[in-house]
């Protein structure tokens, strides 16, 4: 007696054991899959710790009335049980349509397949489908998928092409905010954590520029995001990279675009501005950078705003302390927005 159970019929016999509401029940799955791998009744019985007597009546149980009458509580079997190619169809329609909770999953697949699944066994399913719960994520609605696409093909021209001592720099900028905000973190049930706050919504602007080449971040604080600050950025990257061609890729805020700006841009032929597609954040490297920033910059308090943004900066010169994480985050693989 080997190898009488299906492989949808183990998947589902594990998938019970595994749940808390059939742990009552746990010897009776032993027994059938200790069966169905070749074990004799009496050394099932011994490894369970049970009679022969019982592991005979488990798999009388089984053969007359299947899974259901195995666990008796009604956890679905086989035949109450979405087959493979009904998890397949699942799959896709659940990647094209999104349910904000598991009873919806529930009453979708009962209406549709006629299949009765308990809260606790589609969460299974879900998983074991490679499904997660997590927040949606908002993107421009306006998004441009081709124009997307003809940047990046002019982008990995334009990498393939340059000169060796010419640079591409991704350009942005971010505002760190000297308030700290609540968010979300492993915290010990029943307890609280409190993290200590300022009074107002003083921030930092920075204006960075990223090369991904030799992972250069030069970053400059301003008192406003303006054309004058590109400009002073512009004169930074000048200055440090005397040779060559300056290609900085940019968004259209409109200070990017503004008269002034072209005007300076003449003084410099070795500057050349690349515009982003309108709404399209996920094109521009260093927006990667300023989320790894965030995400590390959370929690800290500082009663003064001079030390809050000393801490950044200093975040920033000493960047080279993550190089291993930035490695694979940094990179020009880039995710084009659905249209």
């Amino acid at each position: 007696m080997k190898d009488f159970l299906t492989a949808e019929e183990v998947r589902h016999l594990k998938e019970g054991h595994h749940s808390p509401w059939y742990r009552k029940n746990a010897d009776r799955i032993k027994a059938i899959l200790l069966l169905n791998k070749g074990f004799t009744y009496a050394q099932v019985a011994e490894m369970l710790l049970l009679d022969e007597t019982t592991i005979r009546r488990y798999f009388k149980m089984f053969q007359k009335q299947g899974i259901d009458g195995l666990l008796e509580d009604h956890y679905h079997g086989s035949a109450g049980f979405l087959s493979l190619d009904e998890e397949a169809r699942l799959t896709i329609h659940l990647r094209k349509h999104t349910y904000q909770t598991v009873k919806e999953v529930v009453a979708y697949v009962a209406e549709e397949y006629k299949k009765y699944y308990s809260i606790e066994g589609m969460t299974h399913l879900l998983h074991r489908l490679n499904f997660v719960y997590r927040k949606t994520k908002v993107i421009p609605g306006k998004v441009n998928r081709e124009k997307q696409e003809v940047f990046k093909q002019t982008y990995y021209e334009l990498k393939h092409n340059k000169r060796p001592e010419d640079k591409i720099y991704f350009v942005d900028a971010t505002h760190p905010q000297h308030s700290n905000m609540p968010f979300y973190g492993w915290i010990y049930k029943g307890e609280t954590k409190a993290i200590k706050t300022n009074s107002g919504r003083t921030r930092l602007n920075l204006n960075g520029a990223l090369n991904l080449e030799d992972m250069a971040i030069t970053i400059l604080s301003e008192k406003t995001i303006n054309r004058h600050a590109m400009m002073r950025l512009i004169l930074t990257l000048e200055e440090k990279q005397p040779t060559g061609e300056i290609f900085l890729v940019v968004d259209n805020a409109s200070y990017n675009h503004s008269y002034e700006l072209q005007l300076f841009l003449a003084d410099y032929p070795r500057v050349h501005l690349k515009y982003l597609p309108a709404y399209s954040p996920n094109l521009n490297i260093i927006e990667r950078l300023w989320k790894f920033f965030h995400t590390r910059h959370h929690d800290k308090y500082f009663e003064k705003f001079k030390e809050f943004e000393t801490e950044v900066l200093s975040f920033f010169q000493n960047i080279h302390h993550y190089d291993q994480e930035l490695k694979t985050l940094l990179t020009d693989s880039f995710q084009t927005l659905p249209a």
